[in-house]
C-alpha cells in the first residue's frame, strides 16, 4: 500500500525522525521535487525512507564544500580568483559522477 504525500508531509518526516538538520528548508523542497520528477520519469515509486535519503544524499550551501568534501583539485589553469569558473567547473565534475541537485542556496548531491 503506497501513499502519496506533499512536500509539508515531507519536511514533516525528516522532523519526525529527527533528521531536520541534515537539509535545509529549501534543500528538502528541492530533493521532493527532485524525487517526484524521479518517479514520472521511471515510473517507479519510490518508498518514503527518510533514514536512506539522509545516507544517500548530502547538502552543500556552496559546490566548492562538495569540492572541499571529495579532497577534489582543481586543474591548473583555473585562477584561484576566479570563483565563477570554479563552480562551474566542481558542478561539471560532480555532475560527471553523481547526481546533482541545485537549488537557491546551494546544492544536494547524491553520495558516491
Amino acid at each position: 500500500m503506497k501513499q502519496s504525500i506533499n512536500v509539508y508531509q515531507f519536511r514533516e518526516a525528516f522532523m519526525r525522525y529527527n533528521r531536520q538538520e541534515n537539509f535545509s528548508y529549501e534543500g528538502l523542497g528541492a530533493l521532493f521535487d527532485w524525487l517526484e520528477t524521479y518517479e514520472e520519469d521511471t515510473g517507479e515509486e519510490i518508498e518514503l525512507d527518510v533514514i536512506a535519503l539522509c545516507c544517500d544524499f548530502s547538502e552543500f550551501s556552496e559546490p566548492e564544500d562538495a569540492a572541499n568534501y571529495y579532497d577534489l583539485l582543481f586543474p591548473i589553469d583555473i585562477e584561484e580568483d576566479d570563483e565563477k569558473e570554479k563552480w562551474r567547473w566542481i558542478i561539471e565534475w560532480l555532475q560527471d559522477r553523481t547526481t546533482v541537485i541545485e537549488f537557491d542556496g546551494g546544492i544536494i548531491l547524491q553520495d558516491f
